[in-house]
Parts: C-alpha cells; sequence; structure tokens
C-alpha cells in the first residue's frame, strides 16, 4: 500500500495563495517567507504531479488540476480546524461579519444566529440581509467573513458546505389559473435564483409571464401569494396552509433544483466563525432537502 499524504500545512498554503491572490500576501499572512512559499507549493506540485497555481502579471490563481484540490483542500483544513478548536482555550471574542440572504428562510437563519450570539457573548455579530448573488460578491470582496447563499454549481470558491433544495410552484389555494394571459409571478427583486428559474423555465415553454409583485423578503412573498397576488416558487419547507402546489399538467414545468452553501474565506476564518459554521451546518442539513458536504 503507498498512499500518499496531503500536508496540513500545504494545503493551508495553498488555499490561502487562492484567496489573497499572490505569494506575497500570502506570506505574510502565514506568517512565512515567500521563499519558503515557494517551496512549499513546488512540494505540493511534484507530490501530486501537476501544476496547481497559474501566474498572469501579478496575479496568481489555481489552475484547473488547482481548483480540483482546493474542493477537497477547503474540506480537509475545514475539519482539521474544527477538531483543533475542539481541544483549544482561546476567547471566542472579536467581530464576526455574517451574510444570509433574502431569498431563502432569512427568519430561520435570524433565529439561529441570534442564539449564537446569546452562546458567545465575547464575539460581536454584524449581520447584513441582501440577495444572494450580492452577498457573493461582497464576500469576494472581503465585505463578509461567513455568509449562506444560493449559488451555481460555478461558484464554489469559498464554499464550505452544500445542500440542495427542490423549488416548486405555489399559489393560493382559491387562485385561478387563465392560460390565456401571462402568468402573474410574485418574486424576490431582480437577481434571485428563484425569479430567474421561474422566468427562465416559463420562456423556454413560450408562456408569457408578468412579475407582479416584487419584494426581498420570503415573508412578504408568502403572503403575496396567500393574498392571491399570483404564483411563485417555494419550498415544500416553505410552503404555508391555505396554498397549493401547481403541477406540470396546469402549465407549471419542474424547476431547476437550487444549492444553498455555506461560505467563508477560509484564510481569515476565526474560532468563532468555524463555530458559527458548524451550528449552522447542523441546522441547514435539517432544513434543505439533500445534504451534500462539499
Amino acid at each position: 500500500m503507498n498512499n500518499k499524504n496531503l500536508p496540513i500545512d500545504l494545503l493551508r498554503t495553498l488555499i490561502t495563495i487562492s484567496e489573497v491572490g499572490g505569494y506575497t500576501r500570502a506570506a505574510a499572512l502565514l506568517g512565512r517567507t515567500q521563499p519558503a512559499i515557494s517551496l512549499q507549493i513546488k512540494r505540493l506540485d511534484e507530490l501530486l504531479g501537476v501544476k496547481l497555481l497559474t501566474q498572469s502579471g501579478q496575479k496568481t490563481a489555481l489552475s484547473d488540476d488547482g481548483q480540483r484540490l482546493a474542493v477537497y483542500a477547503r474540506q480537509i483544513l475545514r475539519l482539521n480546524d474544527e477538531a483543533v478548536a475542539q481541544f483549544s482555550a482561546i476567547p471566542l471574542d472579536g467581530t464576526l461579519r455574517v451574510g444570509i440572504p433574502t431569498d431563502f428562510s432569512t427568519a430561520f437563519l435570524q433565529d439561529a444566529i441570534l442564539q449564537f450570539a446569546q452562546n458567545t457573548p465575547s464575539t460581536q455579530l454584524k449581520i447584513h440581509c441582501g440577495l444572494s448573488a450580492n452577498l457573493l460578491d461582497e464576500l469576494h470582496k472581503g465585505e463578509h467573513d461567513v455568509i449562506v447563499a444560493l449559488h451555481s454549481d460555478e461558484d464554489n470558491q469559498y464554499l464550505s458546505h452544500q445542500w440542495v433544495q427542490q423549488p416548486i410552484w405555489v399559489s393560493s389555494v382559491g387562485f385561478k389559473i387563465d392560460r390565456d394571459q401571462a402568468v402573474p409571478i410574485v418574486a424576490h427583486h431582480e437577481g434571485c435564483a428563484y425569479r430567474d428559474r421561474m422566468t427562465s423555465v416559463l420562456s423556454r415553454k413560450r408562456r408569457r409571464w408578468d412579475i407582479v409583485f416584487s419584494a426581498p423578503g420570503i415573508a412578504a412573498i408568502q403572503s403575496a401569494v396567500l393574498a392571491s397576488f399570483g404564483v411563485t416558487a417555494l419550498t415544500d419547507k416553505t410552503l404555508l396552509q391555505g396554498m397549493k402546489i401547481l403541477s406540470e399538467n396546469e402549465g407549471f414545468p419542474a424547476l431547476p433544483a437550487i444549492h444553498v452553501g455555506i461560505f467563508c474565506r477560509h484564510s481569515r476564518t476565526s474560532q468563532a466563525g468555524l463555530l458559527l459554521i458548524e451550528r449552522l451546518n447542523q441546522l441547514l442539513s435539517g432544513l434543505t432537502d439533500e445534504p451534500s458536504t462539499h
């Protein structure tokens, strides 16, 4: 048996370089010299027999092989750091910037984060609510430490955990569907994954649609549907009494699944951040349809 072992410190260096965009900043963050960082990457390249990083001017990025390894590296680092944190006496102080999506179960996440805050009073939380697409952009800019967001398969640079959620068409029980009229859609603002799926599948079926009600929060969407403003996409866990599921026979094609993920910049995640990620993982695993730890 000749299994290779991937040293944790080499994986941490690779992920740090990918997140800060260069050897010099990674060296400063990790407390090493730039030559030492270069040697670590060279050793990892030789260990796997591939080139893990590419250079374009002053910008260092993951190669295709580097991106494939990064998926596993983040998972290995997360498990390593969570294990170490279990035996650490370091206080959970400092500030933790958290982003939660308005196009998901925001109230549920707020309750979970509030409980976390009560259990870790030395951690100052700064919570920002927004559309998933905006939260991901802000994370890339370094404006958040941890976010929960709906995402595509391609957007997984800072992905820690993910699940699959199946959206379904719904309306109020008494809502009447007129096939000769444009489908009245109740949706979040432009950029929402649910909204994009509804309009895309209807357009592919050459069925007219119209956004008749738009709001940032899911509670407003649910209320508008119950008031018979129109139809929307929810999940079975956000379906309320007084709503009904709409079928393909009624002119509503199946909607593509949505991926829900927890994202963080691993090189800058504090112990408080690791603890919050684990708490959110436990809660979201029971809220979404199919767990798929990344």
